[in-house]
């Protein structure tokens, strides 16, 4: 069960990355404190079936499928959010996730371009796409998605990494410079989560070890991390900006 923040109630909240995992989670979680969300994504199918899920639940949610890579792309899910929704309070900017190993040396520039792009370009773009009008509007809430292997070396591939430290020093950049602006920008920052990519590729015994190598002996879920994202969207934590924040079990500690 997570907590009840009441102050997000009727609030307009965008989520990318929104189709499945931590991003799906994460627009249900909003949805149920009563805000209303749109879900970016590019599997239709798949965002069809989050909006449904809320529906169902009571809940007000609408579906844009999009490449957040493309700046056109994003230009359409803020009209479509604003036309539908209302002007965007909250913004949780959590499309990527490109890091399948891949030894340096074996590293394409191609795929190097590619995942950056997916984790870092696109969250520069989404951001500059909702900032102008939260910056108008005097308040806002900007929430990235960085990884424990943008905080310390991992197993991830070397582009991955670099790009997800890379969310980390946005974040800080962008809440110096738009805090007096009245919008914070705060970042998550999640080490091993179980998501169905996760249950489905992973075998038992290996969930098992990688659990073992967090304080907690657990993996997180993914309402470790919409938990977070609540909280930091909330007004209990109207007075926390440029922080990333890592939801890592204590393998990860600052």
């Amino acid at each position: 069960m997570l907590s009840t923040y009441s102050d997000l109630r009727g609030k307009v909240v965008v989520v990318t990355g929104g189709s499945r995992g931590i991003g799906a989670r994460t627009a249900r979680a909003f949805a149920d404190q009563g805000a209303k969300v749109c879900v970016v994504g590019r599997d239709e199918a798949a965002l069809t079936a989050v909006t449904a899920d809320i529906a169902s639940a009571g809940g007000t949610a609408i579906a844009v499928t999009a490449d957040v890579t493309g700046a056109a792309a994003l230009e359409e899910v803020r009209r479509r959010t604003e036309s539908e929704l209302g002007p965007a309070d909250v913004l949780c900017a959590f499309a990527g996730g490109q890091g399948f190993p891949v030894p340096s040396a074996e590293l394409t520039e191609e795929r190097w371009r590619q995942v950056i792009d997916s984790d870092l370009t696109s969250a520069f773009l989404t951001v500059r796409t909702f900032l102008p009008g939260m910056l108008d509007r005097g308040r806002g809430s900007i929430i990235t998605m960085s990884s424990a292997a943008g905080r310390q070396p991992s197993q991830a591939n070397l582009a991955y990494g670099v790009a997800n430290a890379g969310l980390v020093m946005l974040t800080r950049h962008l809440a110096t410079e738009a805090g007096p602006g009245g919008v914070r920008v705060n970042c998550i920052a999640p080490s091993s989560v179980r998501t169905e990519k996760v249950e489905a590729n992973m075998p038992a015994d290996v969930q098992e070890r990688v659990a073992a190598m967090h304080p907690l002996r657990r993996l997180g879920t993914t309402e470790d991390v919409a938990e977070t994202a609540l909280f930091l969207a909330s007004d209990a934590a109207s007075w926390l900006t440029g922080l990333t924040i890592d939801v890592s079990g204590g393998r990860v500690t600052g």
